[in-house]
């Protein structure tokens, strides 16, 4: 312990400075804990103030115990005595009779300057090596005669093992929260895009942000799942930053989102790319919110592998339903994707009162090829046909193999006039786009084609149109095939 001047012990203390007591010397000693002994050729006084000097020191003994750190400041915070000596790493010379300098940057609590007495508030001082230490604080202030602040004592305890401890353990805590609440919020869904969009809302609510975007890397950076406010305007800035920089992890300022003013304020963006995962998560919130921590950080990465399983999950669904609508050989719908999506978009054509046209195509001259050249020849001819079927129609359209060798496209809002000039270029094309998976020149692979039209608002369904088109189809059969009928 070092005292600071004003409070060390004189040893030319007079007797004058001790109350003038006349009790007998051993209830004395019983008062000051027996440091008070009757000796022959000792005074009173001289046995007070040995026992009031031992006292003090096993006071102070006491408390340097039981506290990593004791002070006393005056009405400036100024101290006065701080013990040991050096206390947190500063010597008791750089602290003397300065201002309060050990409490870290933007206190919630200056223990030095205390106003009410206080006991287990935790504070965070600097050390003299420039690292900060929690200290848990009983501090009182110090009163003048009238009653006056006139500064403050109090005593301290280093926690800062035991906080970093409590820390980690919270940090645990709320990642296996984080983790299990994506886990709850992925269990009862089926669908991939569900999962995914779950997901995303589980960490949105758990990490505060205004908005959560999962990104498939190995698509593209394809968005899986995107929730929050103003999604798009936030991808538009983040997506060129992330596949400039696949592996950017950072904090960014980017576009605004709507505040209740109806007004745009820049949005914290926090762009968190793992390539080995196979995932980015795009974060963003309002720019008067707090940034992102460290820990944020940590917990988005713990969760990233979770993340990495639903796409895995929505690619191998993804799979599944191709598989069941993808014929295999040629690529084109099957008949029964080919029934449903037409079906869907009927009503959407009724309801804008548009028409539609159906294309039915049988192959001229196929079984030949399979009965000449094998049917390996035979499938690599029906691919064929399906490359030219898919150049003759627009990306909106529908293509579909109805099973062995016969063909149907589905035009959107097509006319006579639109479907006879599809109808027209394919009678064109054939010949020169088959005729090196043809059985030969004397039985060219040709396709007839049957074409029915259904009118805006006719009401009539799908298997009405194919009943029209195929027999339109046998007519351009019976016509000399490679040609086409309006049904």
């Amino acid at each position: 312990m070092r005292p600071l001047p004003e409070l060390q012990a004189s040893g030319a203390e007079s007797s004058a400075a001790l109350p003038a007591l006349d009790p007998v010397v051993a209830a004395t000693g019983a008062v000051l804990g027996g440091a008070a002994v009757a000796r022959p050729g000792n005074s009173l006084e001289v046995a007070l103030r040995s026992a009031l000097l031992d006292s003090r020191q096993r006071w102070r003994d006491l408390v340097e115990m039981l506290a990593d750190i004791v002070w006393e400041t005056d009405a400036e915070g100024r101290f006065t005595f701080i013990s040991p000596d050096p206390a947190l790493g500063w010597p008791s010379e750089a602290l003397a009779g300065q201002p309060t300098s050990l409490v870290a940057a933007d206190p919630a609590f200056d223990p030095f300057r205390a106003t009410r007495p206080v006991r287990g508030v935790r504070a965070w001082m600097r050390r003299g090596d420039g690292s900060t230490a929690c200290l848990a604080v009983a501090a009182v202030p110090l009163l003048d005669a009238e009653g006056r602040p006139c500064g403050t004592r109090g005593i301290a305890r280093d926690v800062t093992a035991e906080e970093e401890r409590d820390a980690a353990v919270a940090r645990l805590l709320r990642k296996e929260g984080l983790i299990d609440s994506v886990l709850s919020a992925t269990r009862n869904e089926v669908l991939a895009d569900r999962m995914a969009a779950s997901s995303a809302e589980a960490l949105m609510l758990a990490l505060g942000a205004a908005g959560v975007a999962v990104l498939d890397i190995a698509a593209g950076l394809v968005p899986v799942a995107v929730v929050g406010r103003n999604p798009e305007a936030v991808l538009d800035f983040a997506l060129p930053l992330l596949r400039n920089r696949t592996e950017w992890t950072a904090e960014v300022l980017g576009p605004g989102i709507p505040n209740s003013e109806d007004s745009l304020s820049p949005v914290r963006l926090l762009l968190r790319a793992g390539p080995q995962q196979g995932v980015a998560v795009v974060l963003w919130r309002d720019c008067g919110s707090r940034g992102w921590d460290e820990e944020e950080r940590s917990l988005l990465d713990a969760v990233k592998p979770l993340l990495r399983v639903v796409l895995a999950h929505g690619r191998l669904q993804r799979k599944m339903t191709e598989a069941a609508q993808i014929d295999p050989l040629t690529g084109l719908l099957n008949r029964q994707a080919f029934a449903d999506e037409v079906e869907r978009r009927i009503e959407r054509l009724d309801h804008q009162k548009k028409s539609a046209s159906l294309l039915f195509g049988d192959l001229d001259n196929f079984k030949e090829v399979n009965d000449r050249l094998g049917h390996a020849a035979g499938d690599t001819a029906l691919r064929a046909v399906a490359s030219l079927l898919r150049a003759a129609v627009r990306p909106s359209d529908l293509v579909a193999r109805l099973g062995g060798d016969e063909f149907a496209i589905w035009l959107d809002g097509a006319d006579e006039v639109i479907a006879a000039d599809r109808a027209e270029r394919l009678r064109q094309d054939a010949p020169a786009a088959l005729a090196h998976v043809g059985a030969g020149p004397d039985r060219p692979l040709s396709i007839s084609l049957g074409v029915a039209v259904r009118p805006a608002g006719s009401g009539e369904s799908l298997r009405g149109m194919l009943a029209r088109a195929d027999t339109a189809m046998y007519g351009a059969k019976r016509a000399g095939r490679a040609t086409w009928v309006m049904a």
